[in-house]
């Protein structure tokens, strides 16, 4: 037919260019697949595993603490999260409700989370509950596969092991804020992120660059929804997929003696106070204590908001710790600073006396001494020991304040001892200048009598007096405070040994100051006449001085008030401070009980478990000595009775 040639070549022509056509894609087709399962492949291969496996942290256990004596202090223990990851929360009318019910949560609680944490990525999980119970746990486990989203992250939390027992001095971790961060990253020069813990009171904040290990972490395979399927072992599959392993951090072994520790404590039991113990020839603090006080392990196991309240409203401040924190006026434990001040400068020696008639007349104030009938002729060594104010304010009139407070200040008072916690305050020793600086006032003569004894503008903290004390019993060294001995690694290598620092050492010019200063505080304990005298404790051989701070200035028609007739806020403080032995020192012990009454009555009591303690421990045959001399004779430490309480 006509045309049919031409039609057949028109048909080829386009036949042939569909084949090229066709052709040409299956080429491309297979360059695709080349390029893919072969140029690409081992790329591709590797995002698809990494769309099935989801990195979680595993987080690195802290450095665990021990005592001197390696007993442990501070432990791990594991702590479950329930959390929810937005992303996989696919059904949340239906999975919320059933969470909210496992958990025992109020209605609307998570989805309020939720909505409070709607600006972060929704990868990113988001805590619902702290600290799960293992039945909480084992619903949310079984129930997986009905709840898309949902998981449990396991965290290494901390337990104290004996809870409050010096919970200021070790502190506790918890989560870092949001505010801490930029503060924290600068400080540390670490990335930390939400999410982390860190030490924030105590040691646990002082050293928290040594006990924080670096975390690691791990691929676990999870569906669709998100849910967790299994562990992934990471080994053998491409780079950039494979599990770190955390780093554990450093352990630390501190100075403290734990059973020197429980001692304090119980003996501080149903009174509010703190104790220091310190050895006088390292400046190792073997205890210390503040009570009342916190459980710090609830902080790392998810703070819950009735325990918070509880802490914050509480009047007496257990949040504080008592030793470095707060100062008081120290009372006549500072009489003895006035006497050495009065020996050194030659305005007293062991043969002169002072007549105590009970007042003072200066100026047109009169000052009290605590024992209304007075102590008639009194000496340096019968003024410690009695606790005679009028001797220590007659010695100070013939000087300056200037003057006294060269001898607190090289005992150590009035200034920051330098112990590695945070938030230690430095406490005060005034002077004219400081006087005129702070109140644009002259020093009136009047207001050195009662600085001399320990009361006015002299403030003092428990470990400053515990410091002072042990120079007086090493003969002037001032070592600073050490809590550390050394820390190491898992290995048990050390990585960083800590020695005593010795910080000044004072020589005294009159050869008599340290030998009359410590016979009457020896006589505070073991003179019948002594303030001290029913609670010196057998076998123990110490010295010691007690201290009554008056809270508010008494009237003079009240000077001589009973002070358990006060309201409590009104109450005195009790302090006593004491070292032993007596011809050998090795420990000094302060105590302050607030609102005691007396030293003799309130803070006296406190040192003899702590120094029989460590008499048993440390100097067991010098005890067991002190004990058969007693013995023999005749003086053994009689019952305790009602003692002679001064109020300066």
């Amino acid at each position: 037919m006509f045309g049919e040639e031409e039609l057949v070549k028109v048909h080829k022509a386009r036949a042939g260019i569909i084949g090229n056509i066709i052709v040409a894609c299956f080429g491309l087709i297979l360059a695709r697949l080349w390029y893919l399962q072969v140029y690409k492949g081992e790329q591709l291969h590797q995002f698809s595993i990494q769309n099935r496996l989801r990195k979680e942290v595993v987080w690195a256990p802290r450095g665990q603490i021990f005592s001197r004596d390696e007993q442990l202090l501070v432990d791990n223990i594991p702590r479950y999260d329930a959390i929810i990851t937005p992303q996989y929360l696919l059904d949340r009318e239906v999975t919320i409700p059933k969470l909210e019910q496992i958990l025992s949560l109020e209605p609307e609680t998570i989805l309020k989370l939720l909505k409070k944490n709607a600006n972060q990525a929704t990868y990113r999980p988001i805590t619902v509950k702290k600290n799960i119970g293992f039945n909480e746990l084992a619903q949310i486990e079984s129930l997986n596969a009905d709840l898309p989203g949902v998981s449990v992250q396991t965290f290494i939390s901390r337990e104290y092991k004996d809870k409050e027992v010096g919970a200021h001095l070790l502190g506790y971790i918890s989560e870092i804020s949001q505010d801490q961060l930029p503060k924290f990253k600068k400080r540390d020069n670490f990335d930390y992120r939400l999410g982390d813990f860190i030490g924030q009171f105590g040691v646990e904040e002082q050293l928290d660059r040594f006990l924080r290990g670096v975390n690691g972490h791990e691929f676990v395979e999870v569906d669709s929804r998100g849910r967790r399927k299994r562990y992934i072992n990471t080994d053998n599959l491409f780079k950039g997929i494979e599990d770190e392993k955390p780093n554990q951090g450093m352990n630390v072994r501190l100075t403290i003696d734990r059973d020197m520790q429980l001692a304090a404590f119980n003996a501080l039991e149903g009174k509010v106070g703190s104790v220091v113990a310190i050895d006088i020839e390292t400046g190792e603090i073997l205890t210390m204590v503040s009570r009342p006080a916190f459980d710090p392990s609830q902080f790392s196991r998810g703070l819950t908001p009735e325990y918070w309240r509880s802490l914050i409203t509480n009047k007496m401040n257990p949040l504080r710790d008592r030793n470095i924190q707060e100062h008081f006026s120290p009372g006549s434990t500072f009489k003895p600073v006035t006497g050495i001040m009065g020996l050194e400068e030659n305005l007293v020696d062991e043969n002169t006396d002072v007549v105590c008639t009970g007042s003072l007349k200066f100026g047109r104030k009169a000052y009290h001494c605590w024992k209304k009938e007075g102590h008639g002729s009194t000496s340096m060594v019968k003024a410690i020991r009695e606790s005679c104010n009028i001797y220590f304010q007659k010695t100070a009139m013939r000087t300056g304040i200037d003057t006294l407070a060269k001898y607190a200040h090289m005992l150590g008072l009035g200034k920051k001892t330098g112990i590695a916690l945070p938030r230690e305050v430095s406490g005060l020793i005034p002077t004219e200048e400081w006087k005129k600086k702070r109140f644009g006032e002259v020093w009136q003569p009047g207001e050195t009598l009662s600085c001399a004894i320990g009361q006015s503008y002299v403030l003092s903290s428990t470990i400053q007096l515990a410091q002072a004390y042990a120079v007086i019993a090493n003969g002037g060294k001032i070592f600073r405070p050490q809590l550390v001995k050394e820390i190491y690694n898992d290995k048990g290598e050390i990585t960083q040994p800590f020695k005593a620092e010795l910080v000044s050492d004072f020589k005294f010019k009159n050869p008599n100051t340290l030998r009359l200063v410590r016979e009457g505080l020896y006589q505070v304990m073991n003179n019948p006449k002594g303030t001290a005298f029913f609670r010196r404790g057998k076998g123990l051989q110490m010295a010691g001085k007690t201290g009554t701070a008056q809270v508010v200035r008494s009237s003079a028609d009240k000077v001589y008030q009973k002070c358990d007739q006060l309201e409590y806020q009104y109450r005195h403080h009790g302090i006593f401070v004491a070292f032993a032995p007596y011809k050998n020192p090795k420990v000094a012990i302060a105590v302050l009980v607030e609102h005691g009454c007396s030293g003799s009555g309130a803070a006296a009591p406190v040192v003899e478990p702590i120094m029989t303690t460590y008499m048993k421990k440390y100097q067991p045959e010098l005890y067991l000595e002190n004990l058969e001399l007693e013995k023999q004779a005749g003086t053994a430490a009689p019952a305790p009775k009602a003692a002679p309480v001064e109020v300066d």
